[in-house]
């Protein structure tokens, strides 16, 4: 019987937090209050109908379920003692106590004006100028819950990996495809073998080539995207480092991660589909991965930064004929 590269590779994997493969693993780090709403929506899909009640309740009215006990909020929710606490521990709190703790932290932000109240979906009949402020709220706000909610400890290993990898391969179909071109650019200006598949079939194709020293990147909001999915555990069965980027920190796609960064998303309605916001916090992790890295490999990043805007410098000159007004 052959052995699993993963057995016998020289890089030792980072366990990622909360991965369903891993059910004895210890709770996520609990979110500051302001990331409390963002961590309740990623885990979302994942919790059960009463535990959903439970977290939609704290959700929802921060500051009145932060004045009752854990018999009042099973209560009020019609769950149970059990069901409650269960709940803080899923959202990374050691107990109710602390999570009544957290609610009320968050209250008192609301109530001062440095965290959010809850927005107000975009209407089919709103001004163009609401869109505006609403989407730049919803954008802004999902940039500060992504930020604050990031598994530091993760980045800073999947920073590592890639700054040291002999080739990254990255997986990504719709929104998130345009993401991985992103990072696989950003990537190669810096002097780094990485390649952006949107193809499932080059995808997996390229995985089988995969070895111990080579990291593969997963980027799905849900989770569950089949087309990501096989790659990456392809990737991750050749003994490739293997890095998921999603939204749902219990999903499918993290049975095959090594390292896993979570991000988060507004509220999903008829106009503000979840890849909106999701590929805005999706590309603030890939910046934070690039400069990571960039900063770690600096002595040859910046000459190969320096190399490429030389190379492309003749392409954003005007010619003679657009600058002059006699060639308008």
């Amino acid at each position: 019987m052959s052995q699993n590269p993963k057995e016998t590779a020289s890089h030792t994997p980072v366990p990622a937090s909360g991965r369903a493969a891993d059910p004895g693993a210890s709770p996520a780090p609990a979110p500051p209050p302001h990331a409390l709403r963002a961590r309740i929506r990623s885990l979302g899909p994942s919790m059960t109908r009463s535990v959903q009640a439970v977290a939609d309740a704290v959700a929802a009215d921060p500051a009145a379920c932060a004045r009752l006990t854990v018999s009042a909020l099973a209560a009020h929710t019609g769950t149970s003692e059990a069901t409650v606490v269960r709940t803080a521990r899923l959202l990374g709190y050691p107990g109710y106590r602390d999570l009544r703790l957290a609610l009320a932290a968050l209250a008192a932000q609301q109530e001062s004006g440095t965290a959010p109240a809850v927005t107000v979906d975009i209407a089919v009949d709103d001004p163009l100028a609401d869109v505006v402020a609403k989407l730049a709220q919803e954008e802004a706000q999902t940039l500060t819950d992504t930020a604050a909610a990031l598994d530091l400890t993760q980045l800073a290993a999947a920073v590592t990996a890639l700054a040291t990898a002999r080739r990254i391969d990255i997986y990504g179909v719709g929104a998130s495809a345009l993401v991985g071109q992103d990072l696989a650019q950003k990537l190669l200006r810096i002097g780094l073998l990485a390649h952006a598949h949107s193809d499932p079939h080059l995808a997996v194709t390229g995985a089988v080539q995969l070895r111990p020293g080579d990291v593969a990147v997963a980027i799905t909001h849900s989770g569950t995207t089949g087309d990501v999915i096989e790659p990456l555990r392809t990737a991750f069965e050749r003994g490739a480092t293997t890095l998921a980027l999603t939204g749902r920190p219990n999903s499918p796609v993290t049975r095959h991660a090594d390292l896993v960064l979570t991000t988060s998303a507004a509220r999903e309605s008829q106009l503000r589909p979840a890849a909106m916001s999701s590929r805005t916090s999706q590309l603030l992790v890939v910046d934070c991965l690039f400069v990571g890295v960039a900063q770690q490999n600096y002595e040859t990043a910046a000459p190969a930064l320096a190399a490429s805007y030389e190379a492309l410098a003749h392409r954003h000159k005007s010619s003679p004929a657009t600058s002059s007004p006699s060639g308008v």
